[in-house]
Protein backbone atom coordinates (compact mmCIF):
# COMPACT_ATOMS: atom_id res chain seq x y z
CA UNK A 1 0.00 0.00 0.00
CA UNK A 2 1.36 3.40 -0.95
CA UNK A 3 2.34 5.58 2.01
CA UNK A 4 0.50 8.85 2.50
CA UNK A 5 2.98 11.74 2.12
CA UNK A 6 1.94 13.12 5.50
CA UNK A 7 5.49 14.25 6.32
CA UNK A 8 5.64 16.27 3.10
CA UNK A 9 2.26 17.85 3.80
CA UNK A 10 3.39 18.88 7.28
CA UNK A 11 6.64 20.34 5.97
CA UNK A 12 4.73 22.24 3.29
CA UNK A 13 2.44 23.74 5.91
CA UNK A 14 5.42 24.65 8.09
CA UNK A 15 7.19 26.28 5.11
CA UNK A 16 4.07 28.24 4.17
CA UNK A 17 3.50 29.43 7.74
CA UNK A 18 7.14 30.43 8.09
CA UNK A 19 7.09 32.36 4.79
CA UNK A 20 3.77 34.16 5.25
CA UNK A 21 3.49 34.75 8.99
CA UNK A 22 7.04 35.83 9.74
CA UNK A 23 5.94 39.23 11.09
CA UNK A 24 3.70 37.58 13.69
CA UNK A 25 6.51 35.26 14.80
CA UNK A 26 8.90 38.19 15.08
CA UNK A 27 6.40 40.06 17.26
CA UNK A 28 5.77 37.02 19.46
CA UNK A 29 9.50 36.44 19.76
CA UNK A 30 10.05 40.02 20.91
CA UNK A 31 7.26 39.79 23.50
CA UNK A 32 8.41 36.47 24.93
CA UNK A 33 12.05 37.54 24.93
CA UNK A 34 11.07 40.68 26.81
CA UNK A 35 9.13 38.76 29.46
CA UNK A 36 11.93 36.22 29.99
CA UNK A 37 14.48 39.03 30.16
CA UNK A 38 12.35 40.91 32.68
CA UNK A 39 12.04 37.89 34.98
CA UNK A 40 15.72 37.06 34.59
CA UNK A 41 16.73 40.66 35.32
CA UNK A 42 14.60 40.67 38.46
CA UNK A 43 16.06 37.39 39.74
CA UNK A 44 19.63 38.50 39.02
CA UNK A 45 19.10 42.02 40.36
CA UNK A 46 19.62 41.18 44.04
CA UNK A 47 22.47 39.20 45.59
CA UNK A 48 21.64 35.51 46.17
CA UNK A 49 21.52 35.77 49.96
CA UNK A 50 18.95 38.58 49.83
CA UNK A 51 16.83 36.74 47.25
CA UNK A 52 16.88 33.66 49.50
CA UNK A 53 15.71 35.74 52.47
CA UNK A 54 12.86 37.29 50.49
CA UNK A 55 11.66 33.93 49.13
CA UNK A 56 11.94 32.43 52.62
CA UNK A 57 9.83 35.28 54.01
CA UNK A 58 7.18 34.57 51.37
CA UNK A 59 7.33 30.86 52.21
CA UNK A 60 6.86 31.64 55.92
CA UNK A 61 3.92 33.89 55.15
CA UNK A 62 2.25 31.18 53.09
CA UNK A 63 3.32 27.97 54.80
CA UNK A 64 4.96 28.87 58.09
CA UNK A 65 8.33 27.70 59.36
CA UNK A 66 8.60 24.25 57.73
CA UNK A 67 8.27 25.58 54.21
CA UNK A 68 10.52 28.54 55.06
CA UNK A 69 13.19 26.19 56.46
CA UNK A 70 13.09 24.00 53.36
CA UNK A 71 13.33 27.12 51.18
CA UNK A 72 16.45 28.37 52.97
CA UNK A 73 18.20 24.98 52.98
CA UNK A 74 17.28 24.16 49.37
CA UNK A 75 18.27 27.51 47.89
CA UNK A 76 21.49 27.66 49.91
CA UNK A 77 22.38 24.21 48.56
CA UNK A 78 21.72 25.37 44.98
CA UNK A 79 23.92 28.43 45.61
CA UNK A 80 26.66 26.29 47.14
CA UNK A 81 26.67 23.83 44.22
CA UNK A 82 27.16 26.67 41.75
CA UNK A 83 23.77 26.48 40.03
CA UNK A 84 22.33 29.78 41.24
CA UNK A 85 22.48 31.67 37.95
CA UNK A 86 21.22 28.64 36.02
CA UNK A 87 18.34 28.23 38.49
CA UNK A 88 17.34 31.85 38.07
CA UNK A 89 17.41 31.48 34.27
CA UNK A 90 15.27 28.36 34.53
CA UNK A 91 12.84 30.11 36.86
CA UNK A 92 12.48 32.93 34.33
CA UNK A 93 11.71 30.44 31.56
CA UNK A 94 9.24 28.45 33.67
CA UNK A 95 7.39 31.52 34.94
CA UNK A 96 7.18 32.98 31.43
CA UNK A 97 5.79 29.73 30.02
CA UNK A 98 3.36 29.47 32.94
CA UNK A 99 2.24 33.09 32.55
CA UNK A 100 1.59 32.66 28.82
CA UNK A 101 -0.25 29.39 29.50
CA UNK A 102 -2.48 31.06 32.13
CA UNK A 103 -3.20 34.14 30.00
CA UNK A 104 -4.23 31.92 27.09
CA UNK A 105 -5.56 28.91 28.97
CA UNK A 106 -8.04 30.52 31.38
CA UNK A 107 -10.03 32.38 28.67
CA UNK A 108 -10.04 29.26 26.49
CA UNK A 109 -11.28 27.18 29.42
CA UNK A 110 -14.05 29.70 30.10
CA UNK A 111 -15.02 29.69 26.41
CA UNK A 112 -15.10 25.89 26.36
CA UNK A 113 -17.41 25.86 29.39
CA UNK A 114 -19.82 28.36 27.84
CA UNK A 115 -19.78 27.30 24.18
CA UNK A 116 -20.25 23.74 22.95
CA UNK A 117 -18.63 24.48 19.57
CA UNK A 118 -15.46 25.79 21.19
CA UNK A 119 -15.38 22.74 23.44
CA UNK A 120 -15.77 20.39 20.46
CA UNK A 121 -12.82 22.06 18.69
CA UNK A 122 -10.55 22.27 21.74
CA UNK A 123 -11.00 18.72 23.04
CA UNK A 124 -9.21 16.87 20.20
CA UNK A 125 -6.56 19.59 20.05
CA UNK A 126 -5.83 19.17 23.74
CA UNK A 127 -5.69 15.40 23.34
CA UNK A 128 -3.17 15.90 20.53
CA UNK A 129 -1.06 18.34 22.55
CA UNK A 130 -0.94 16.10 25.62
CA UNK A 131 -0.08 12.86 23.80
CA UNK A 132 2.30 14.06 21.08
CA UNK A 133 5.94 13.52 22.22
CA UNK A 134 7.39 16.82 23.39
CA UNK A 135 10.45 16.47 21.15
CA UNK A 136 8.24 16.83 18.08
CA UNK A 137 7.53 20.47 18.98
CA UNK A 138 11.21 21.43 19.02
CA UNK A 139 12.08 21.64 15.32
CA UNK A 140 9.00 23.69 14.24
CA UNK A 141 9.70 25.98 17.20
CA UNK A 142 13.30 26.45 16.00
CA UNK A 143 12.12 26.96 12.41
CA UNK A 144 9.74 29.75 13.40
CA UNK A 145 11.63 31.37 16.29
CA UNK A 146 15.31 30.37 15.99
CA UNK A 147 17.38 29.02 18.86
CA UNK A 148 17.20 30.27 22.44
CA UNK A 149 14.62 30.73 25.15
CA UNK A 150 11.74 31.68 22.82
CA UNK A 151 11.30 28.27 21.15
CA UNK A 152 11.82 26.70 24.57
CA UNK A 153 8.96 28.78 25.98
CA UNK A 154 6.73 28.01 22.98
CA UNK A 155 7.33 24.26 23.26
CA UNK A 156 6.72 24.46 27.02
CA UNK A 157 3.44 26.33 26.52
CA UNK A 158 2.14 23.77 24.02
CA UNK A 159 3.06 20.96 26.39
CA UNK A 160 1.85 22.62 29.61
CA UNK A 161 -1.30 24.58 28.72
CA UNK A 162 -3.86 21.70 28.55
CA UNK A 163 -4.34 21.29 32.36
CA UNK A 164 -5.20 24.99 32.74
CA UNK A 165 -7.79 24.80 29.97
CA UNK A 166 -9.29 21.49 31.06
CA UNK A 167 -9.56 22.28 34.77
CA UNK A 168 -10.90 25.79 34.17
CA UNK A 169 -13.60 24.24 32.01
CA UNK A 170 -14.24 21.50 34.58
CA UNK A 171 -14.44 23.96 37.49
CA UNK A 172 -17.06 26.13 35.77
CA UNK A 173 -19.05 23.10 34.64
CA UNK A 174 -19.18 21.80 38.23
CA UNK A 175 -20.71 24.99 39.66
CA UNK A 176 -24.14 23.89 41.05
CA UNK A 177 -27.03 24.70 38.72
CA UNK A 178 -29.14 26.13 41.52
CA UNK A 179 -26.53 28.82 42.23
CA UNK A 180 -26.39 29.74 38.55
CA UNK A 181 -30.19 29.89 38.44
CA UNK A 182 -30.23 32.06 41.57
CA UNK A 183 -27.81 34.49 39.90
CA UNK A 184 -30.05 34.59 36.84
CA UNK A 185 -33.15 35.22 38.98
CA UNK A 186 -31.44 38.26 40.57
CA UNK A 187 -30.87 39.72 37.13
CA UNK A 188 -27.11 39.15 36.90
CA UNK A 189 -25.48 39.80 33.55
CA UNK A 190 -23.36 37.01 32.06
CA UNK A 191 -20.22 38.90 33.09
CA UNK A 192 -21.45 39.38 36.66
CA UNK A 193 -22.45 35.74 36.88
CA UNK A 194 -19.01 34.68 35.63
CA UNK A 195 -16.96 36.97 37.87
CA UNK A 196 -19.06 36.78 41.06
CA UNK A 197 -20.40 33.21 40.99
CA UNK A 198 -18.73 30.82 38.58
CA UNK A 199 -15.07 31.87 38.80
CA UNK A 200 -14.96 32.09 42.62
CA UNK A 201 -16.49 28.60 42.96
CA UNK A 202 -14.29 27.20 40.17
CA UNK A 203 -11.10 28.73 41.61
CA UNK A 204 -9.84 25.57 43.42
CA UNK A 205 -10.03 23.55 40.20
CA UNK A 206 -8.49 26.38 38.19
CA UNK A 207 -5.58 26.73 40.59
CA UNK A 208 -5.00 22.98 40.50
CA UNK A 209 -4.72 23.27 36.73
CA UNK A 210 -2.34 26.20 37.02
CA UNK A 211 -0.23 24.22 39.49
CA UNK A 212 0.01 21.35 37.02
CA UNK A 213 0.91 23.78 34.23
CA UNK A 214 3.81 25.11 36.30
CA UNK A 215 5.07 21.59 36.97
CA UNK A 216 4.80 20.59 33.31
CA UNK A 217 6.64 23.75 32.26
CA UNK A 218 9.46 22.82 34.62
CA UNK A 219 9.55 19.29 33.22
CA UNK A 220 10.39 20.78 29.81
CA UNK A 221 13.58 22.56 30.90
CA UNK A 222 15.91 19.71 29.88
CA UNK A 223 14.18 19.20 26.52
CA UNK A 224 14.18 22.96 25.88
CA UNK A 225 17.93 23.05 26.53
CA UNK A 226 18.39 21.00 23.34
CA UNK A 227 17.33 24.05 21.32
CA UNK A 228 19.40 26.62 23.16
CA UNK A 229 17.32 27.48 26.24
CA UNK A 230 19.88 27.98 28.97
CA UNK A 231 19.44 27.12 32.63
CA UNK A 232 19.60 23.99 34.77
CA UNK A 233 18.34 21.92 31.86
CA UNK A 234 21.51 22.74 29.92
CA UNK A 235 23.62 21.49 32.84
CA UNK A 236 21.62 18.25 32.98
CA UNK A 237 21.88 17.77 29.21
CA UNK A 238 25.61 18.49 29.30
CA UNK A 239 26.12 15.94 32.07
CA UNK A 240 24.17 13.30 30.13
CA UNK A 241 26.18 13.77 26.93
CA UNK A 242 29.47 13.77 28.83
CA UNK A 243 28.49 10.88 31.17
CA UNK A 244 29.23 13.07 34.18
CA UNK A 245 27.14 11.31 36.83
CA UNK A 246 28.09 13.61 39.69
CA UNK A 247 27.31 16.82 37.84
CA UNK A 248 24.11 15.31 36.52
CA UNK A 249 22.96 14.42 40.03
CA UNK A 250 23.76 17.90 41.32
CA UNK A 251 21.92 19.61 38.47
CA UNK A 252 19.00 17.20 38.82
CA UNK A 253 18.84 17.93 42.54
CA UNK A 254 18.58 21.66 41.76
CA UNK A 255 15.63 20.89 39.46
CA UNK A 256 13.97 18.85 42.21
CA UNK A 257 14.38 21.62 44.79
CA UNK A 258 12.98 24.22 42.39
CA UNK A 259 10.05 21.94 41.51
CA UNK A 260 9.15 21.36 45.16
CA UNK A 261 9.35 25.07 45.93
CA UNK A 262 7.13 26.06 43.03
CA UNK A 263 4.65 23.31 43.84
CA UNK A 264 4.39 24.09 47.56
CA UNK A 265 4.27 27.86 47.12
CA UNK A 266 1.55 27.68 44.47
CA UNK A 267 -0.49 25.23 46.56
CA UNK A 268 -0.21 27.38 49.68
CA UNK A 269 -1.14 30.44 47.65
CA UNK A 270 -4.32 28.67 46.57
CA UNK A 271 -5.28 27.53 50.05
CA UNK A 272 -4.69 31.01 51.46
CA UNK A 273 -6.72 32.72 48.71
CA UNK A 274 -9.89 30.68 48.58
CA UNK A 275 -11.96 33.82 49.01
CA UNK A 276 -12.27 35.27 45.51
CA UNK A 277 -14.98 37.90 45.68
CA UNK A 278 -14.86 41.08 43.62
CA UNK A 279 -12.66 42.79 46.23
CA UNK A 280 -10.20 39.88 46.02
CA UNK A 281 -10.14 40.11 42.23
CA UNK A 282 -9.42 43.85 42.42
CA UNK A 283 -6.62 43.16 44.91
CA UNK A 284 -5.20 40.55 42.54
CA UNK A 285 -5.25 43.06 39.67
CA UNK A 286 -3.41 45.66 41.77
CA UNK A 287 -0.78 43.10 42.75
CA UNK A 288 -0.40 42.07 39.10
CA UNK A 289 0.03 45.68 38.00
CA UNK A 290 2.67 46.25 40.68
CA UNK A 291 4.51 43.10 39.58
CA UNK A 292 4.56 44.31 35.98
CA UNK A 293 6.03 47.64 37.07
CA UNK A 294 8.71 45.85 39.10
CA UNK A 295 9.63 43.66 36.12
CA UNK A 296 9.87 46.68 33.81
CA UNK A 297 12.02 48.55 36.34
CA UNK A 298 14.34 45.54 36.71
CA UNK A 299 14.73 45.27 32.93
CA UNK A 300 15.53 48.99 32.59
CA UNK A 301 18.05 48.82 35.42
CA UNK A 302 19.71 45.74 33.90
CA UNK A 303 20.03 47.49 30.52
CA UNK A 304 21.43 50.65 32.09
CA UNK A 305 23.98 48.69 34.13
CA UNK A 306 25.42 46.94 31.07
CA UNK A 307 28.78 48.12 29.83
CA UNK A 308 28.39 50.39 26.85
CA UNK A 309 31.96 50.13 25.56
CA UNK A 310 33.70 47.48 23.51
CA UNK A 311 30.82 46.78 21.15
CA UNK A 312 31.45 44.89 17.94
CA UNK A 313 29.45 45.43 14.74
CA UNK A 314 29.31 41.73 13.85
CA UNK A 315 28.50 40.89 17.47
CA UNK A 316 25.56 43.29 17.50
CA UNK A 317 24.21 41.78 14.30
CA UNK A 318 24.13 38.24 15.75
CA UNK A 319 23.38 39.31 19.33
CA UNK A 320 26.84 38.07 20.37
CA UNK A 321 25.76 34.45 19.93
CA UNK A 322 27.50 31.50 18.29
CA UNK A 323 25.08 28.68 17.51
CA UNK A 324 26.59 25.39 18.61
CA UNK A 325 25.71 21.70 18.71
CA UNK A 326 25.74 18.98 21.38
CA UNK A 327 27.45 20.15 24.58
CA UNK A 328 29.50 16.97 24.90
CA UNK A 329 31.25 17.27 21.55
CA UNK A 330 34.87 18.23 21.07
CA UNK A 331 33.77 20.87 18.57
CA UNK A 332 32.03 22.73 21.39
CA UNK A 333 35.11 22.49 23.59
CA UNK A 334 37.25 23.81 20.74
CA UNK A 335 34.80 26.68 20.25
CA UNK A 336 34.94 27.50 23.96
CA UNK A 337 38.73 27.52 23.68
CA UNK A 338 38.51 29.84 20.66
CA UNK A 339 36.28 32.23 22.62
CA UNK A 340 38.93 32.30 25.33
CA UNK A 341 41.89 32.55 22.92
CA UNK A 342 40.39 35.47 21.00
CA UNK A 343 39.08 37.31 24.07
CA UNK A 344 35.41 37.08 23.08
CA UNK A 345 34.33 37.51 26.69
CA UNK A 346 30.89 38.96 25.95
CA UNK A 347 29.96 36.20 23.47
CA UNK A 348 27.63 33.28 24.25
CA UNK A 349 28.05 29.79 22.85
CA UNK A 350 24.50 28.43 22.49
CA UNK A 351 24.32 24.70 23.18
CA UNK A 352 21.78 22.57 21.37
CA UNK A 353 22.13 19.83 18.79
CA UNK A 354 23.32 19.38 15.22
CA UNK A 355 19.75 19.31 13.96
CA UNK A 356 18.81 22.49 15.82
CA UNK A 357 21.92 24.24 14.52
CA UNK A 358 21.13 23.41 10.88
CA UNK A 359 17.49 24.45 11.40
CA UNK A 360 18.65 27.83 12.72
CA UNK A 361 21.09 28.18 9.83
CA UNK A 362 18.37 27.35 7.30
CA UNK A 363 16.04 29.95 8.80
CA UNK A 364 18.71 32.66 8.80
CA UNK A 365 19.94 31.82 5.29
CA UNK A 366 16.45 31.97 3.77
CA UNK A 367 15.95 35.43 5.29
CA UNK A 368 19.52 36.57 4.47
CA UNK A 369 20.12 37.19 8.18
CA UNK A 370 23.55 37.12 9.86
CA UNK A 371 24.43 34.00 11.85
CA UNK A 372 27.57 32.28 13.15
CA UNK A 373 27.50 28.52 13.68
CA UNK A 374 29.93 25.79 14.65
CA UNK A 375 30.59 23.78 11.52
CA UNK A 376 32.49 20.80 10.25
CA UNK A 377 33.37 19.24 6.92
CA UNK A 378 32.08 17.03 5.39
CA UNK A 379 28.53 18.27 5.88
CA UNK A 380 25.62 18.70 3.49
CA UNK A 381 25.11 22.32 4.52
CA UNK A 382 28.17 23.30 2.45
CA UNK A 383 26.42 21.86 -0.61
CA UNK A 384 23.04 23.40 0.08
CA UNK A 385 24.25 26.84 1.21
CA UNK A 386 27.06 29.20 0.19
CA UNK A 387 29.13 29.19 3.39
CA UNK A 388 32.66 29.96 4.47
CA UNK A 389 34.90 29.19 7.43
CA UNK A 390 36.27 32.07 9.49
CA UNK A 391 40.06 32.14 9.52
CA UNK A 392 41.57 30.80 12.73
CA UNK A 393 45.09 32.29 12.98
CA UNK A 394 45.50 31.11 16.57
CA UNK A 395 44.67 27.52 15.53
CA UNK A 396 42.13 27.11 18.32
CA UNK A 397 40.32 24.45 16.26
CA UNK A 398 43.53 22.64 15.36
CA UNK A 399 44.23 21.13 11.97
CA UNK A 400 42.27 18.64 9.93
CA UNK A 401 40.76 15.60 11.63
CA UNK A 402 40.16 11.98 10.75
CA UNK A 403 37.11 9.82 11.43
CA UNK A 404 38.09 6.47 12.93
CA UNK A 405 36.35 3.12 13.10
CA UNK A 406 36.14 1.78 16.66
CA UNK A 407 35.01 -1.76 17.53
CA UNK A 408 34.60 -3.69 20.75
CA UNK A 409 37.23 -6.09 21.97
CA UNK A 410 36.56 -9.63 20.84
CA UNK A 411 34.75 -8.67 17.62
CA UNK A 412 37.57 -10.13 15.50
CA UNK A 413 36.87 -13.57 17.00
CA UNK A 414 33.07 -13.30 17.27
CA UNK A 415 32.38 -11.76 13.84
CA UNK A 416 35.53 -12.07 11.67
CA UNK A 417 33.82 -11.09 8.41
CA UNK A 418 32.41 -7.89 9.91
CA UNK A 419 35.77 -7.13 11.49
CA UNK A 420 37.59 -7.47 8.14
CA UNK A 421 35.06 -5.28 6.34
CA UNK A 422 35.15 -2.57 9.02
CA UNK A 423 38.96 -2.64 8.90
CA UNK A 424 38.81 -2.03 5.14
CA UNK A 425 36.00 0.53 5.17
CA UNK A 426 37.35 3.82 3.85
CA UNK A 427 35.84 6.51 1.66
CA UNK A 428 36.22 10.16 0.69
CA UNK A 429 34.47 13.30 1.99
CA UNK A 430 32.73 13.65 -1.38
CA UNK A 431 31.23 10.17 -0.89
CA UNK A 432 29.84 11.07 2.52
CA UNK A 433 28.52 14.40 1.26
CA UNK A 434 26.70 12.60 -1.56
CA UNK A 435 24.75 10.49 0.94
CA UNK A 436 24.13 13.42 3.29
CA UNK A 437 22.86 15.59 0.46
CA UNK A 438 20.35 12.91 -0.58
CA UNK A 439 19.10 12.68 3.00
CA UNK A 440 18.78 16.47 3.27
CA UNK A 441 16.66 16.42 0.09
CA UNK A 442 14.11 14.17 1.79
CA UNK A 443 15.36 10.68 0.92
CA UNK A 444 15.33 8.31 3.89
CA UNK A 445 18.80 7.43 5.25
CA UNK A 446 18.23 3.77 4.36
CA UNK A 447 17.29 4.53 0.75
CA UNK A 448 20.09 7.08 0.35
CA UNK A 449 22.64 4.53 1.60
CA UNK A 450 21.24 1.77 -0.63
CA UNK A 451 21.41 4.05 -3.69
CA UNK A 452 25.00 5.01 -2.91
CA UNK A 453 26.05 1.37 -2.42
CA UNK A 454 24.46 0.43 -5.74
CA UNK A 455 26.06 3.36 -7.59
CA UNK A 456 29.55 2.72 -6.13
CA UNK A 457 29.58 -1.05 -6.49
CA UNK A 458 33.28 -1.10 -7.46
CA UNK A 459 34.37 0.54 -4.21
CA UNK A 460 32.03 -1.68 -2.18
CA UNK A 461 33.53 -4.72 -3.92
CA UNK A 462 36.99 -3.65 -2.77
CA UNK A 463 35.73 -3.50 0.81
CA UNK A 464 34.16 -6.98 0.69
CA UNK A 465 36.47 -8.86 -1.69
CA UNK A 466 37.32 -12.31 -0.36
CA UNK A 467 35.28 -11.92 2.84
CA UNK A 468 32.96 -14.90 3.51
CA UNK A 469 29.30 -14.20 4.24
CA UNK A 470 27.86 -14.61 7.70
CA UNK A 471 24.74 -16.59 8.51
CA UNK A 472 22.34 -13.93 9.77
CA UNK A 473 24.45 -12.91 12.76
CA UNK A 474 23.26 -9.79 14.58
CA UNK A 475 25.55 -6.77 14.86
CA UNK A 476 24.89 -3.56 16.78
CA UNK A 477 26.16 -0.33 15.24
CA UNK A 478 26.20 2.70 17.55
CA UNK A 479 26.07 6.21 16.19
CA UNK A 480 25.40 9.76 17.29
CA UNK A 481 22.70 11.65 15.37
CA UNK A 482 25.03 13.94 13.44
CA UNK A 483 24.36 14.13 9.71
CA UNK A 484 27.78 12.72 8.85
CA UNK A 485 27.38 9.75 11.19
CA UNK A 486 23.85 9.02 10.01
CA UNK A 487 25.22 8.79 6.47
CA UNK A 488 28.28 6.64 7.23
CA UNK A 489 26.53 4.26 9.62
CA UNK A 490 23.68 3.63 7.19
CA UNK A 491 26.15 2.83 4.42
CA UNK A 492 27.97 0.38 6.69
CA UNK A 493 24.66 -1.17 7.72
CA UNK A 494 23.62 -1.57 4.07
CA UNK A 495 26.87 -3.34 3.13
CA UNK A 496 26.76 -5.63 6.16
CA UNK A 497 23.14 -6.57 5.41
CA UNK A 498 23.16 -6.96 1.62
CA UNK A 499 26.74 -8.04 0.90
CA UNK A 500 27.88 -9.94 3.99
CA UNK A 501 24.74 -11.59 5.32
CA UNK A 502 24.56 -9.87 8.73
CA UNK A 503 21.50 -8.48 10.50
CA UNK A 504 22.81 -5.11 11.68
CA UNK A 505 20.92 -3.05 14.24
CA UNK A 506 21.48 0.69 14.59
CA UNK A 507 21.58 2.28 18.05
CA UNK A 508 21.19 6.07 18.12
CA UNK A 509 22.74 7.49 21.30
CA UNK A 510 24.60 10.54 22.53
CA UNK A 511 28.36 10.71 22.02
CA UNK A 512 29.25 9.67 25.58
CA UNK A 513 26.96 6.60 25.73
CA UNK A 514 28.21 5.64 22.25
CA UNK A 515 31.75 5.22 23.57
CA UNK A 516 30.54 3.49 26.73
CA UNK A 517 28.49 1.06 24.64
CA UNK A 518 31.52 0.01 22.58
CA UNK A 519 33.79 -0.20 25.61
CA UNK A 520 31.26 -2.26 27.57
CA UNK A 521 30.36 -4.59 24.72
CA UNK A 522 26.74 -3.40 24.47
CA UNK A 523 27.45 -2.29 20.89
CA UNK A 524 29.80 -3.89 18.39
CA UNK A 525 31.14 -1.02 16.32
CA UNK A 526 30.96 2.62 15.32
CA UNK A 527 32.39 4.62 12.44
CA UNK A 528 32.02 7.98 14.17
CA UNK A 529 35.18 8.71 16.18
CA UNK A 530 36.43 12.16 15.15
CA UNK A 531 40.09 12.39 16.18
CA UNK A 532 42.27 13.89 17.48
CA UNK A 533 40.01 16.76 18.67
CA UNK A 534 36.29 16.03 18.77
CA UNK A 535 36.40 12.65 20.54
CA UNK A 536 39.71 13.17 22.34
CA UNK A 537 38.37 12.96 25.90
CA UNK A 538 36.42 9.78 25.20
CA UNK A 539 39.30 8.18 23.29
CA UNK A 540 41.75 8.89 26.12
CA UNK A 541 39.32 7.40 28.63
CA UNK A 542 38.32 4.23 26.77
CA UNK A 543 41.23 3.51 24.38
CA UNK A 544 42.37 0.51 26.46
CA UNK A 545 38.89 -1.06 26.30
CA UNK A 546 38.20 -0.70 22.56
CA UNK A 547 39.96 -1.53 19.29
CA UNK A 548 40.86 1.34 16.96
CA UNK A 549 40.85 0.14 13.32
CA UNK A 550 42.20 3.45 12.08
CA UNK A 551 40.67 6.16 9.94
CA UNK A 552 37.81 5.59 7.52
CA UNK A 553 37.85 9.20 6.24
CA UNK A 554 40.47 11.97 6.13
CA UNK A 555 40.28 15.65 5.32
CA UNK A 556 37.71 16.82 7.84
CA UNK A 557 37.71 20.33 9.24
CA UNK A 558 36.24 22.13 12.26
CA UNK A 559 35.61 25.84 12.79
CA UNK A 560 33.22 28.74 12.87
CA UNK A 561 31.06 29.05 9.77
CA UNK A 562 29.09 31.99 8.38
CA UNK A 563 27.07 32.59 5.19
CA UNK A 564 29.18 34.07 2.41
CA UNK A 565 27.04 37.21 2.32
CA UNK A 566 28.37 38.22 5.76
CA UNK A 567 31.25 40.72 5.68
CA UNK A 568 33.54 38.90 8.09
CA UNK A 569 36.50 36.63 7.30
CA UNK A 570 38.33 35.92 10.56
CA UNK A 571 37.52 35.11 14.17
CA UNK A 572 39.72 38.06 15.13
CA UNK A 573 37.11 40.41 13.64
CA UNK A 574 34.63 39.32 16.32
CA UNK A 575 36.56 41.06 19.10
Amino acid sequence: MRKLPLDQWVESVVDWVGSNLGVIFTLLSSIINGIVYAFSSLFHLLPPWLTILLIAALAYRLGRWRLALFTVIGLLLIWNLGFWDATMDTSALVLTASLVSIVLGVPLGISAARNRTVRSILTPLLDFMQTMPAFVYLIPAVTFFGLGVVPGVIASVIFAIPPTIRLTHLGIQQVPDDLVEAADSFGSTPTQKLLQVQLPLAMPNMMAGINQTIMLSLSMVVIASMIGAQGIGADVYRAVTQLNTGQGFEAGLAVVILAILLDRLSQKLVSNKRRSDSKGIRRFLWIGAAAVLVLIAASIYQNMSKESGGENEIGKLVDYRIIGIDPGSGLMKATSQAIQDYGLNNWTLVEGSGTAMTAALDRAYKNQEPIIVTGWTPHWMFIKYDLKYLDDPKQSFGGSEEIHTIVRQGLKTDAPSAYRFLDRFHWQPSDMEEVMNSISDGVTPEDAAAAWVKKHSDLVAEWTDGIPKANGQTLKLAYVAWDSEIASTNVVREVLATKLGYKPEMLQVEIGPMWVGIAGGDADAMVAAWLPTTSKDYYDKYKDRVVDLGSNLEGTKLGLVVPSYMNVDSIEQLR
